[in-house]
């Protein structure tokens, strides 16, 4: 990742969108310190209100990632533990975090598998996670995030191989547990619908960089970015079940040892002219928009080169 600038404000939900292997979870992970620390460097700001979590001793930021953020993984399966019962995680927060007694905990635990819609939720808790579908899975692990009244958070693609109505259930739990928390809220994805029904701001990933970022609606009308473009024409042609004129974009995204000079996305872009070769471009204004795009085209002292 290279000089990635990102804000939410509170009560905000903010899509980070893009193809896979374009650095979205690693650049959540490492804002939040999950990433080992021998073999990854992560350098820069990432302030979570007043506390700054870059350098924080790991005893501290273990307190901080439990009491006032959390992240639900991609893959519920992988992020519990296959021995531990399912409400465990919800358990552990409320008895370090919460100050509850074990009883007392139980019980919440109990409530917070109701909250999110699991059926027979004392039950459940009780059962290890093998014995869960897939999405009651998905929905244990939002229910330890709601154990602590967390300030952000990060939600990894959370509906991945979810059928639509369980997604849309997932999807309605978070926007309402940023409305009544007034908690902040990262969505990675890489299905611009769900950032559509979800967020109020978005940013388009590509090869570790924001290639773009702004309100949605302005974003999904006029999107500003060559590679955004291309992403909401792939949408709208599967929305229209028009399958068979779908255009992808051509090549694959660069292998980070092995980045482009210049702009990252120029060897797949349609759009691109000489100086995108070797010119990293700056995050520039969008004329009548409250947003910007990293692109030469809106480099004033740029046009009319070829």
């Amino acid at each position: 990742m290279d000089n990635v600038s990102l804000s939410i404000e509170r009560g905000c939900a903010l899509g980070l969108v893009g193809e896979s292997g374009c650095g979205k979870s690693l650049l959540a992970r490492s804002a939040l310190g999950l990433l080992p620390r021998r073999l990854f460097k992560v350098s820069g700001s990432v302030r979570l209100g007043q506390s700054e979590l870059i350098g924080m001793p790991r005893r501290q930021l273990r307190k901080v990632l439990g009491s006032r953020a959390a992240m639900i993984f991609q893959e519920p399966a992988a992020a519990m533990d296959p021995v531990y019962p399912a409400g465990d995680a919800a358990y552990e927060v409320l008895r370090r975090h919460g100050g509850l007694g074990r009883v007392d905990s139980r019980r919440r635990v109990a409530e917070l598998f109701a909250q999110v819609g699991i059926d027979d939720p004392l039950k459940r808790a009780a059962q290890i996670p093998s014995r869960l579908s897939g999405g009651m899975r998905q929905r244990a692990l939002i229910a330890s995030t709601l154990a602590a009244d967390v300030e952000l958070l990060v939600a990894d693609e959370p509906t991945t191989a979810l059928d639509v109505t369980i997604q849309a259930q997932i999807l309605a739990l978070l926007n309402r547990l940023r409305r009544d928390r007034g908690t902040s809220l990262l969505l990675i994805t890489h299905d611009l619908g769900v950032v559509a029904a979800t967020c109020q701001r978005v940013a388009v990933m590509y090869a570790g960089r924001i290639v773009e970022h702004g309100a949605v609606g302005e974003i999904f009308s006029r999107p500003a970015h060559p590679y955004t473009r291309l992403l909401l024409k792939a949408l709208h042609a599967t929305q229209q079940r028009d399958i068979q004129r779908l255009e992808g974009i051509p090549g694959n995204v660069p292998d980070p040892s092995d980045y482009p000079t210049g702009c990252r996305f120029h060897p797949r872009c349609p759009e691109r002219f000489a100086v995108c070769d070797s010119q990293v471009p700056q995050q520039l204004p969008i004329p009548g928009r409250n947003g910007w795009a990293a692109c030469h085209l809106y480099d004033s002292s740029l046009r009319g080169k070829s």
